[in-house]
């Protein structure tokens, strides 16, 4: 079978839609792509990326922040990115081993489409859409229309993910504080039984702006619009209690060999507790580290 490895974003989309209805099987890291192989034969060309210089590389840009779909998440780990992106991070650090986090990418992680991708969750909650391009130009198409099911997205034949972009956040967030949790059958290397991801920003000590999302609970990871309505407003000491499990019943987790349905709901309840408690104290944290020491020492706290 053929093996390309385009130097150009131009070359890369030209061989696409020259492979006409057999496709092309686009691979960066490939680290979820050869382990699905399996002992079968190769049946289309397959396209390297990595090599493709638009792809490489984390900006900082007029609208916001793009990633490259050939950056790794070991890039993303070492990038100089604000607290908003602290979720993110996190999850890059939970991609297996580090050496799985060296040469796997957002991108594949997103074109991957499962149900327990980790890069997903906090995404969402950065608002991200992911930048599509094919041999009649580029179109942007936000994250929650991009991820349609297990194992679909909204590529067209011809098409591939160029970047994933996050806008900056709206004014009323401030700085924004992220954080994701993921609970497995193990501490390391495992797939998420169910994982949470938070944003949120705090004011006077309250929470003016909350995002958070579930992933491995329905068959793409969702935003719990419900949930955040209910946590604006919050102090840190009244967090707990605002979240209810009612927030999370458009949820549709399912039982198989990592956990059952009753078990996913029940750990995602509580991971939102605890992501939504990490934001805040990472939020309170940032703005007291911020504050002049008089503040600080008006207020009666140390500085520990």
């Amino acid at each position: 079978m053929e093996y390309f490895a385009p130097t150009a974003l131009q070359d890369a989309v030209d061989f696409l839609q020259q492979s006409g209805k057999a496709g092309v099987a686009i691979v960066a890291g490939a680290t979820d792509w050869f382990p699905a192989r399996g002992d079968r034969p190769l049946h289309r060309p397959v396209m390297d990326i990595t090599k493709i210089a638009e792809l490489q590389g984390i900006e900082r840009t007029a609208q916001g922040w793009r990633f490259g779909a050939a950056a790794t998440w070991s890039d993303i780990v070492k990038a100089d990115l604000p607290s908003c992106f602290a979720g993110l991070k996190a999850a890059a650090r939970e991609i297996g081993s580090v050496q799985i986090q060296n040469v796997a990418t957002l991108a594949g992680n997103l074109c991957n489409a499962s149900p327990a991708a980790d890069g997903v969750p906090p995404l969402l909650t950065l608002d991200a859409a992911v930048e599509i391009a094919s041999l009649s130009g580029v179109r942007s198409v936000p994250l929650t229309n991009f991820v349609l099911g297990v194992r679909q997205t909204a590529l067209q034949p011809g098409e591939m993910v160029a970047a994933i972009t996050v806008p900056a956040l709206p004014t009323q967030f401030g700085e924004g504080v992220g954080c994701f949790i993921k609970i497995g059958a193990r501490k390391y290397l495992v797939i998420s039984i169910t994982m949470v991801a938070a944003l949120v920003a705090v004011a006077d000590g309250k929470i003016t702006e909350a995002r958070v999302a579930v992933g491995a609970c329905s068959a793409v990871a969702q935003r719990v619009p419900m949930l955040e309505a209910a946590l604006r407003g919050c102090t840190a000491a009244q967090v707990e209690a605002a979240i209810c499990p009612a927030h999370l019943e458009m949820l549709s987790p399912i039982s198989d060999m990592r956990g059952s349905a009753l078990y996913r709901a029940d750990a995602a309840f509580e991971l939102c507790r605890r992501a939504v408690a990490g934001s805040v104290a990472g939020a309170l944290a940032g703005a007291l580290a911020g504050a002049p020491d008089s503040a600080v020492q008006k207020g009666g706290i140390g500085h520990g």
